[in-house]
């Protein structure tokens, strides 16, 4: 954690939850009411708090799948049949009740007007939808194109990305390929971002090196579930 985000996660926001959506079978997003003084880079994520009911490990790092402009504080995550106290807590929510954020904290977010390949597995979706609302919503002159990869076929916000270079992957060696299309390209003129579970990302980071990427030019979102 750097200076920054040491800071950072020492201020706190009280969140109204507002309503529930269904994205698929197993996925879920929860708005709440933005702060009026509360403001995030897209891509960044916040620590976030059950307060109206006593659980065991009540804090959680949830990416805010949202833009400020938006005027919510939007996460999203994915749950089973049997949940965790903490998902079972978010389920639980009623309109009006509260939750608590820290942050934002991290620096998975687009500095540059450069080329930029977001490469999302699975729920490591859920930053890009604020990046590119991001983008779209300041008319940046970013070249950006999403892989979004899901071998069982579910991919959600596909009416959030209309209006992107996107594909819809379902296999690993689809995924790879176009990584390294891309890699070709664009070489070290592009930016990576990749987001998932670990070994998503590690199968990913790795493909990047192979094709002579710096490390520089990597930025990684690992979810831990």
């Amino acid at each position: 954690m750097g200076f920054k985000d040491a800071l950072s996660i020492f201020k706190k926001s009280e969140l109204v939850f507002l309503e529930r959506v269904k994205e698929s079978e197993k996925i879920y997003s929860f708005l709440f009411k933005k702060d009026q003084d509360l403001t995030w880079k897209p891509g960044q994520h916040g620590l976030f708090t059950i307060t109206h009911k006593k659980i065991k490990n009540g804090t959680k790092p949830f990416t805010v799948s949202s833009t400020p402009n938006e005027g919510v504080v939007r996460i999203t995550t994915k749950i089973g049949d049997n949940p965790s106290e903490f998902k079972q807590a978010l389920l639980d929510l009623e309109p009006g009740m509260k939750i608590s954020m820290s942050g934002p904290v991290g620096s998975f977010y687009v500095k540059e007007d450069s080329a930029a390949l977001f490469i999302a597995a699975d729920i490591g979706i859920t930053p890009f939808r604020a990046m590119i609302k991001q983008i779209e919503e300041e008319n940046r002159q970013n070249q950006v194109k999403l892989l979004y990869f899901n071998n069982e076929n579910v991919h959600i916000y596909k009416e959030d990305f209309k209006n992107v270079d996107v594909d819809f992957i379902t296999t690993k060696e689809q995924l790879l390929h176009e990584i390294s299309a891309f890699a070709e390209k664009h070489k070290e003129n592009g930016q990576y971002f990749v987001a998932g579970s670990k070994g998503a990302v590690n199968m990913v980071v790795e493909h990047l090196k192979s094709k002579n990427i710096a490390k520089r030019n990597i930025k990684k979102d690992v979810f831990v579930g």
